[in-house]
């Protein structure tokens, strides 16, 4: 069944294995081309640097007018990312776009990780070390990096 949000899931695959951005890639799941399985990895010069996060992506039939869910499945520290994995970034929320794509998407979460906007958490212990104490704030961050590294 080939819908416009199918054909549209198959053209941001094609690019972004014809074209990946640095340190992030996603492919669909075998069996449903609505669920994507995605990896980040932590930007260089961060806290966040050598994890690997693995994320999912879930799309609708409206994608792409409506953005898909994308959800941590990597534990995650970090001010703008909830408990359960969820992600606060606008550009998921109110901020959408039809002209996002997959790779954009992605580039835009690995961004957010050394770019965090504390004033909008979803986690607000690591908002609150971000903003009062950067060590402590990234001695937790490391934690998650070197646990990034077990779960492979």
């Amino acid at each position: 069944m080939s819908t416009p949000a199918r054909r549209r899931l198959m053209r941001d695959f094609k690019k972004l294995q014809e074209d990946p951005p640095a340190g992030v890639s996603g492919a669909p799941t075998e069996d449903n081309i609505l669920i994507w399985n995605a990896v980040i990895f932590g930007p260089h010069d961060t806290p966040f640097e050598d994890g690997t996060f693995k994320l999912t992506i879930r799309f609708t039939e409206d994608y792409p007018n409506k953005p898909p869910a994308v959800r941590f499945v990597s534990k995650m520290f970090h001010p703008n990312v909830y408990a359960d994995g969820g992600i606060c970034l606008d550009i998921l929320q109110n901020r959408w776009s039809p002209t996002y794509d997959v790779s954009a998407i992605l580039t835009s979460i690995q961004s957010l990780l050394d770019e965090p906007n504390p004033n909008s958490p979803a986690n607000s212990l690591a908002a609150q070390l971000y903003q009062q104490n950067k060590r402590e704030y990234e001695k937790k961050v490391s934690a998650i990096v070197e646990e990034s590294w077990m779960n492979e």
